[in-house]
């Protein structure tokens, strides 16, 4: 189908705009203060802080180099996000030999996030895929400035019944994880209870190191599971029931569009892949300014296996929206304020 324009970060007062110019600078200083950097590191934040209001430098080894030298707000949004975050670690010395390599800047709120989260007690499908979906909520870089509202129950798409369908009759499930903390909790119960409820294999996707603020990582994985305790979680990986993977394409600034012909292959051999989250969402169908009614079916079309959504709306992008739907919703921020959801199915 014909493309929408790439979402960009240059129209003031945009939900793009708003993350480069005020999210992106409020992270800096929460990661400033989250862990005891020494002095280097803090200049490298400060030196960070102050390119987000200039041209985008080049950096060894990243991705692509098609937008060096532009404006941040003047290249596709998804780009623009990733490189700050890969600019972000490169600042704390995340990649580097020493003392800092491997330290997780988020850590500190991804710790404080799980530790305050109630395990649910909720045992059947319908509770367990309803807290995995509004556990998306739990997203550390949008609590920043205290920016979620009341959550609105009623879907603007709501798909759970097809979705319920086909995970009673899947033999394999693939996971592609979204957030730390709450959600990677509810995500882990939803396949503890898929596991024990007849499917074969589930392989839980994560992010190969630290992306955006709070995504999940396999420490996250390992420390949610210390979280739960008791479920049969560790025994599934033990017997190969449940595999955990974290390739290096999730930290790419593409869509899945591109995706390696690996992963290709391995969602198009799955009864069904789960993509949670804003994030996975744009890379899904594409980080473009859809109208909302384009159908979720149709920008999907080319993904390789039957695919679900699980995601709370905290950007711009969103397709599949019935008419009327979207007629009583214009008018109020419910794209970008993590009040609604939506459950997508395309088989």
């Amino acid at each position: 189908m014909t493309d929408a324009p790439p979402i960009l970060g240059n129209p003031p007062g945009s939900f793009a705009w708003d993350v480069l110019h005020r999210r992106h600078p409020a992270l800096i200083e929460q990661v400033r203060a989250g862990l005891p950097y020494p002095p280097e590191r803090l200049r490298a934040l400060d030196v960070l802080a102050e390119e987000l209001t200039g041209d985008i430098p080049p950096l060894d080894g990243w991705w692509d180099d098609l937008y060096f030298g532009q404006p941040w707000a003047a290249v596709p949004f998804l780009w623009a996000e990733s490189y700050f975050y890969r600019r972000l670690l490169g600042a704390v010395g995340y990649f580097d030999p020493g003392p800092w390599q491997g330290i997780d800047p988020f850590e500190p709120a991804k710790s404080a996030e799980l530790a305050d989260t109630e395990v649910p007690v909720a045992e059947d499908l319908a509770a367990l895929t309803d807290a995995a979906l509004w556990g998306n909520r739990a997203d550390l870089g949008f609590r920043i400035h205290g920016e979620l509202g009341r959550a609105d129950t009623r879907l603007v798409v709501d798909q759970r019944p097809e979705l319920w369908a086909r995970l009673t009759e899947a033999r394999t499930v693939c996971v592609v994880a979204d957030n730390a903390g709450g959600e990677l909790l509810a995500d882990l119960l939803l396949i503890d209870h898929l596991l024990a409820g007849g499917t074969e294999r589930v392989t839980l996707h994560v992010k190969p190191h630290p992306y955006y603020v709070s995504d999940a990582t396999m420490a996250d994985v390992i420390a949610t599971l210390r979280r739960l305790g008791g479920t049969g979680l560790r025994q599934a990986i033990g017997d190969g029931r449940l595999v955990v993977r974290a390739p290096e394409f999730y930290c790419a600034p593409w869509s899945f569009h591109r995706l390696p012909d690996d992963l290709a292959a391995e969602f198009a051999a799955a009864s069904l892949t789960i993509v949670k989250g804003d994030l996975n969402y744009r890379r899904l169908v594409g980080d473009r300014a859809w109208p909302a009614t384009t159908p979720f079916e149709a920008v999907t079309a080319y993904f390789p296996g039957p695919v679900a959504t699980l995601r709370t709306l905290k950007c711009d992008v969103v397709t599949g929206v019935a008419p009327d739907t979207l007629a009583a919703l214009e008018g109020g921020p419910w794209r970008t304020t993590g009040t609604h959801a939506l459950v997508q199915v395309r088989g």
